[in-house]
């Protein structure tokens, strides 16, 4: 029973299979592919060539110009602690002195 099925089966797959174009013959089908081959290789080269003198570079440049600003930026924030002005508060939380977000390093302490 199950041999029918099988049978059945692998001529179906055989009816949808393709046969080589009408004309064409091995080797122009190997030369095709190599052509294709030889494409993938230099367009590979090229894309290994821009991710690493391009894109690795940009990555790096673009650290320090991050690194650079936020060491500014943590210049700037001392200032501001000396003027504690900003900071000043009518009632205190019902919490405590500092809201849930409160980073020390970054934020105004309470006076």
């Amino acid at each position: 029973m199950f041999a029918a099925f099988r049978t059945a089966a692998r001529t179906a797959q055989r009816a949808y299979s393709t046969a080589a174009p009408a004309g064409a013959s091995g080797t122009e089908f190997e030369a095709a592919r190599q052509a294709v081959a030889d494409h993938a290789k230099h367009s590979a080269e090229l894309w290994r060539k821009i991710t690493y003198y391009v894109a690795f570079p940009s990555i790096i440049i673009g650290f320090l110009n991050a690194k650079a600003l936020a060491d500014e930026h943590e210049k700037h924030l001392e200032h501001i602690k000396e003027e504690n002005d900003f900071n000043k508060r009518e009632k205190a939380f019902p919490w405590g002195d500092n809201t849930p977000f409160f980073n020390p390093h970054v934020n105004i302490p309470v006076e």
